[in-house]
């Protein structure tokens, strides 16, 4: 049965950002009070998607880390050639890490999830996987405007670089499986729903040249 839905990109960008400031500053604070190894970091090459992020790493362990990401897209972009587009979202993305010598320094190994929610509109996505059962959400966003929830799994592997006493320079790449809950809309904001359905992805769930500051 179609619905009528009017939550903007905006608004699940607002929530996305409430809920990840308050377990990142809880996180950091966490981390001060049992003066455990803390790092906060940007991915370059997300900020380079005009996707501000943000991240913090905190040592739990002789050779352990959990590392936590928050990223949101709010923006909206119009062309005579393409019209109304954007791919807005928000994702947090929480990670136990193991290194096999030092934390924070050399190889590491990770495990990580993701949740979050996209809208997006008249784009093509750019995903490097493929979407196994369900609708091609990579293509189908090319024609239309899709909103829903997504969350997924995945493992990692990185390595970081020391540059200096305090800042490194870190590098990554996960693969995994996540699924999209989405609504089909025809319009850029509001509107019924046009079709309610599900897509199922494989593949790189995250790549990343993070410059990040220890403290």
């Amino acid at each position: 049965m179609n619905h009528l839905a009017c939550t903007t990109p905006s608004t699940l960008a607002g929530r996305g950002l409430r809920r990840a400031s308050l377990l990142l500053l809880a996180a950091l604070m966490a981390a001060m009070s049992l003066q455990a190894q803390v790092a906060i970091k940007s991915n370059l090459l997300y900020d380079a998607t005009t996707t501000p992020n943000l991240g913090v790493e905190v040592g739990i362990g002789g050779k352990s880390t959990f590392n936590l990401v928050y990223g949101l897209n709010p923006w909206r972009f119009n062309s005579e050639s393409h019209g109304k587009r954007f791919a807005r979202h928000w994702v947090l993305m929480p990670e136990y890490r193991w290194w096999p010598c030092t934390r924070m320094i050399g190889h590491f190994f990770g495990v990580h999830a993701m949740v979050g929610e996209l809208n997006v509109s008249n784009v093509n996505l750019p995903l490097p996987g493929g979407f196994v059962s369900g609708i091609n959400l990579r293509e189908a966003a090319k024609d239309g405007r899709y909103q829903g929830p997504f969350a997924g799994v995945g493992v990692t592997y990185g390595y970081q670089w020391p540059l200096s006493r305090h800042w490194n320079l870190e590098a990554e790449i996960g693969a995994g499986y996540a699924h999209v809950w989405y609504d089909r809309y025809p319009c850029g904001e509001c509107g019924l729903s046009m079709e309610r359905g599900g897509a199922n992805y494989l593949g790189v769930t995250k790549v990343g040249v993070s410059l990040m500051y220890v403290f």
